[in-house]
């Protein structure tokens, strides 16, 4: 299983490389440019932190899974996750808070961390850049009940990934009367 590391800000790039199980998906260098491409008249580029260490928002995320022809449905939590059919999709990107430290200084600043989800080897996995290794969080009843308390907070947001063709028909999304 692959699994990348935290380093500076780079957890976007982690998310993306985890979710699709492979160090060469994106680079710090693809993420930049696509940072430019979205604002290139930009003397500081809103899409990244001010010093282009990352901290990359989800319009370069999106962009950047484009790329692969895949895209980043935002799921209403207002619904239950059992509506989501997991078959159709690649896995997940949860957005959550984080404290932003120096050393073991908290300051009180307010940062975004993404996180991948997704199942291997018919487990679902937490592929969080911050664990030292992926956290299993077993089955599909499971992983979606993970989701459900994850959706509790009104301060974190999730991300759907699947292929655009899955996504033109939201085959992602069961219909009402099913659930799992």
């Amino acid at each position: 299983m692959y699994h990348e590391k935290q380093q500076r800000e780079l957890c976007a790039l982690h998310a993306l490389n985890n979710l699709f199980q492979d160090k060469s998906s994106f680079s710090k260098s693809q993420l930049d440019q696509i940072c430019q491409n979205l604002s290139p008249n930009e003397y500081i580029n809103p899409h990244r932190s001010i010093l282009g260490l990352g901290n990359y928002d989800v319009n370069v995320i999106i962009a950047a899974l484009h790329m692969k022809d895949c895209e980043a449905v935002w799921f209403d939590k207002r619904k239950d996750p059992s509506r989501i059919d997991t078959t159709k999709v690649i896995g997940f990107i949860l957005n959550v808070p984080s404290n932003y430290k120096v050393g073991f200084v908290r300051l009180p600043i307010q940062r975004r961390h993404w996180i991948a989800i997704r199942q291997i080897n018919k487990e679902y996995w937490n592929l969080d850049s911050k664990l030292d290794a992926p956290l299993c969080l077993g089955d599909e009843s499971s992983m979606l009940q993970y989701l459900r308390e994850q959706l509790q907070s009104n301060d974190k947001e999730l991300f759907i990934v699947c292929t655009s063709e899955v996504d033109k028909s939201q085959q992602w999304l069961l219909p009402d009367n099913e659930q799992r």
